[in-house]
């Protein structure tokens, strides 16, 4: 499966940069849920609802990640810890999301390394994350953690 190695980035979001400037990511939690009514469009597949937003935030293995421009949410990394009983937990990052005016100046990058900090502190021993073959954007993202990517192959059932 994609993996994204314990090591930072080839060259950090700052030394190159193009870091927006003003912008704060933090990881949040359940009391800060109030943040969601100030969402920049493109930052998530859909608007948030409120009752799913608290049951996110409310589940301790979830991690959220967000972009800040004073109080407007720009970006995001929605993370799961993944508990096995034979292995060490492992960090999914299940989402990646950035609006479009903000695309292309570090954000992403500052974000997901925000969330692999949190992974290795809460013992997670790996991080992995999957996307499509032609997702660019995603897999220039990804390779600055891993060059290659790991062979995958995924199934979705309907419930």
């Amino acid at each position: 499966m994609p993996r994204l190695s314990r090591g930072a980035a080839n060259e950090s979001s700052e030394k190159r940069g193009n870091v927006a400037e003003g912008i704060d990511v933090r990881l949040i939690g359940p009391e800060d849920a109030g943040v969601f009514a100030h969402v920049a469009d493109g930052v998530f597949d859909e608007p948030p609802l409120p009752a799913r937003v608290d049951a996110y935030l409310a589940e301790p293995g979830h991690l959220m990640a967000l972009a800040f421009d004073g109080d407007r949410v720009v970006g995001q990394v929605a993370a799961v810890i993944h508990r096995h009983p034979d292995k060490p937990a492992e960090l999914y990052l299940d989402e990646v999301g950035v609006a479009d005016a903000y695309l292309r100046r570090g954000i992403a990058t500052r974000m997901v390394e925000r969330m692999l900090a949190e992974g290795r502190a809460r013992g997670c021993a790996e991080c992995w994350v999957g996307t499509e073959p032609d997702n660019e954007a995603a897999r220039a993202l990804y390779r600055k953690w891993q060059d290659e990517a790991e062979p995958f192959v995924m199934y979705l059932f309907d419930l």
